[in-house]
């Protein structure tokens, strides 16, 4: 039976790594390009809404000028929790994992919009929420 919150067997070390692991140091790097993509988008919807074209007639039907405050403002949450990961600091990865989430439903509500990148943008917030939620805690075999 494990003896403590890791899982680890009783009498087995456990290293803790204090900096990112190799895929948290990449969610962060996608958290910051996705980010910085989000807010991009954010301010072409802002600035000029005439120039997305809604496809169809969808369920989802909301002002052009909205989404982009919302993805600016999204955006602005990902960089920042993005860099904040580099500290390695278990409020970051609640963050990152919240805040992609969100992400990922507002993408998924943009489908109408722009299909292709609002794919693209899910598929890398399912990526993010892997590589965050992801232990960061090994074993280390008896030499």
């Amino acid at each position: 039976m494990a003896s403590n919150v890791s899982g680890a067997p009783a009498g087995a070390r456990v290293s803790r790594k204090h900096f990112a692991t190799g895929w948290t140091l990449f969610a962060a790097c996608m958290m910051i390009f996705g980010g910085t993509m989000a807010i991009f988008e954010g301010i072409g919807a802002i600035v000029n809404d005439e120039r997305y074209v809604i496809t169809g007639n969808y369920v989802y039907k909301f002002d052009v000028t909205g989404w982009g405050w919302l993805h600016l403002i999204l955006g602005i949450v990902l960089v920042v929790a993005g860099f904040m990961l580099f500290t390695g600091a278990m409020w970051a990865r609640i963050l990152g994992v919240t805040a992609a989430g969100l992400n990922m439903i507002t993408n998924f509500l943009w489908l109408p919009y722009y299909p292709f990148w609002a794919i693209v943008m899910i598929a890398i917030d399912i990526f993010i929420i892997w590589a965050l939620t992801a232990g960061t805690h090994r074993l280390e075999t008896p030499a």
